[in-house]
């Protein structure tokens, strides 16, 4: 059912985009960043620096390990967030969030192989019926879910990481557009991670790449643009433990 798989996965999913989130344009700073004079870790801190001023973020990518999961998730450090995650195979739900409540629809396809396939899928979609499930916070299984829905609690890990090791320069080039230099470092597994940094303006992460089994590529766009969530309608959602309890006994 919905419980430890999908937190788990959800919130490994997000934190691993968190290795970089941040992007966009800022054309209200001119100012360039000099990747001649500029060591490896500089332009990173330079990274983080500007990732941690950040006020909202939209992250769009296939990350994760051997199932892949496809992230497309606006988020501020309001509590607020929009999106979907999608795992093939699996199915995908939505995330909302209103800044005082994070809210779950799960589709049925997704209902259906949680839950283990056949009639108890069936019924846990039948039970929904395309509602919102609310009150995931409430619960141990699904508390880690609201991390994706703050922008400060998602990244926290990649600002106060320590001093990286074996960090390199890459090369110019251009994400979505935007001039960018990259900046190349291997994890413990051997994997090869890139992070483009924006040159001109405030030096944001405007993509990360990861090669290996756990590889993938997130890029984050819409920086700092404001986010306006409502709450979905009474009628159209559902508390999570009574969810839980129906389908239960259903």
């Amino acid at each position: 059912m919905l419980s430890k798989r999908l937190a788990s996965t959800a919130a490994i999913c997000l934190l691993l985009a968190a290795g970089a989130t941040a992007c966009g344009d800022d054309k209200a700073s001119p100012a360039k960043l000099d990747t001649a004079k500029l060591s490896a870790e500089e332009i990173q801190k330079q990274a983080k620096d500007a990732l941690a001023g950040a006020t909202s973020v939209k992250v769009v990518g296939t990350i994760g390990g051997a199932e892949k999961m496809t992230l497309d998730l606006a988020v501020d450090t309001q509590g607020q967030c929009k999106g979907t995650i999608t795992m093939p195979g699996t199915g995908k739900f939505e995330l909302l969030g209103d800044g005082k409540q994070v809210y779950l629809k799960p589709d049925a396809e997704f209902l259906t192989n949680v839950a283990g396939g056949g009639a108890d899928g069936a019924k846990a979609a039948e039970l929904l019926k395309g509602r919102y499930i609310a009150g995931v916070q409430d619960d141990p299984e699904m508390k880690e879910l609201t991390t994706a829905c703050n922008l400060k609690e998602l990244t926290r890990s990649f600002v106060e990481d320590g001093k990286s090791t074996d960090l390199t320069k890459g090369s110019a080039g251009t994400v979505n557009g935007a001039k960018t230099f990259s900046v190349k470092s291997k994890n413990s597994s051997g994997d090869e991670i890139v992070l483009h940094v924006a040159t001109e303006g405030t030096p944001y992460p405007l993509r990360l790449e990861k090669t290996g089994k756990d590889g993938g590529q997130a890029d984050f766009t819409e920086i700092n643009k404001p986010l306006t969530i409502q709450a979905p309608p009474a009628d159209q959602i559902i508390d999570y433990s009574k969810f839980k309890d129906q389908a239960t006994t259903a």
